[in-house]
């Protein structure tokens, strides 16, 4: 189920949105098992851990010197930010990886940020300082929507109550609203959910968010139909979506452009009006 390979392809792509940059995968593949994850549409079981990550690390560092991000940005005002985590969740595989010369390689480097997303609340994260220079972004979404859509992932709450003491332990925490699934209450659970931060975090000027409405695809409603059927009742409404061709070529399900654009609207109203300390970087 673990399997250590030999990273070969050494594409860093770019982004804009989350960070500047994707890097190489450190890890391709997730223990975890969300109803909507992109990456196990073409991985759906086990974990593959590069062995070689100080070769990604070194062409990280070459491409850093040829960089054209510039600066100030949304995803952050100086450093140039690199995702080291598009295809895992970093957090719950670390004990899989070398994750302290990782971070220290960003801590090192003057001008760079490495970021990830995550769903589990790793203790062992806090024993490293990385002095403002790893970005982690824990995804939320209310709760018994997690229940259905994120099973064995760490409790909404407890990753909540985690962004004081990462903050606190020299990381840079945001929040990853992520995906963002339309449902019949979802405007209740979504202000049930930001209260929850309101009450929660303290260093209110430094945590910010990102936003992304669900992308659904037919492949992996498929795969749901056995594996999570009650998932596709939330997923799959054809009667809200509509086929979109992404950046790489891939056929997926999107909320309808003139509707996502109500529903985007609106979040931002209520978000507004409970979190208005909680910056949106970016929505879509």
């Amino acid at each position: 189920m673990i399997k250590q390979v030999k990273r070969k392809a050494m594409t860093i792509r770019p982004s804009g949105r989350s960070t500047d940059y994707i890097t190489p995968s450190f890890g391709h593949g997730c223990l975890y098992n969300c109803s909507y994850c992109y990456m196990k549409r073409h991985k759906p079981k086990g974990l593959d851990v590069a062995s070689n990550h100080k070769d990604i690390l070194e062409n990280i560092l070459v491409h850093s010197r040829f960089s054209d991000a510039e600066k100030p940005n949304q995803t952050h005002p100086v450093y140039t930010t690199y995702d080291v985590s598009c295809n895992e969740d970093f957090a719950l595989h670390a004990k899989y990886h070398k994750w302290q010369e990782i971070f220290q390689f960003f801590v090192d480097q003057p001008d760079l940020m490495g970021s990830f997303a995550t769903k589990y609340v790793n203790p062992k994260l806090l024993d490293f300082n990385p002095k403002g220079k790893i970005r982690i972004r824990f995804s939320l979404m209310p709760q018994r929507l997690a229940d259905i859509h994120e099973p064995g992932t760490s409790k909404i709450i407890d990753r909540i109550k985690a962004i004081n003491p990462f903050i606190e332990a020299g990381y840079d925490v945001h929040v990853n609203f992520s995906p963002v699934i339309l449902y019949r209450d979802w405007e209740k659970d979504y202000s049930e959910l930001f209260d929850m931060l309101n009450d929660y975090v303290d260093y209110k000027n430094q945590v910010y968010a990102e936003v992304i409405f669900l992308t659904h695809n037919e492949g992996r409603h498929e795969h749901n139909l056995k594996d999570n059927p009650k998932a596709e009742q939330q997923l799959w409404v054809p009667h809200l979506q509509e086929t979109k061709t992404s950046q790489y070529g891939g056929k997926n399900l999107r909320y309808i452009r003139s509707l996502k654009a109500r529903y985007i609207k609106r979040f931002k109203e209520i978000h507004g009006s409970i979190i208005p300390w909680n910056k949106i970087r970016y929505i879509f």
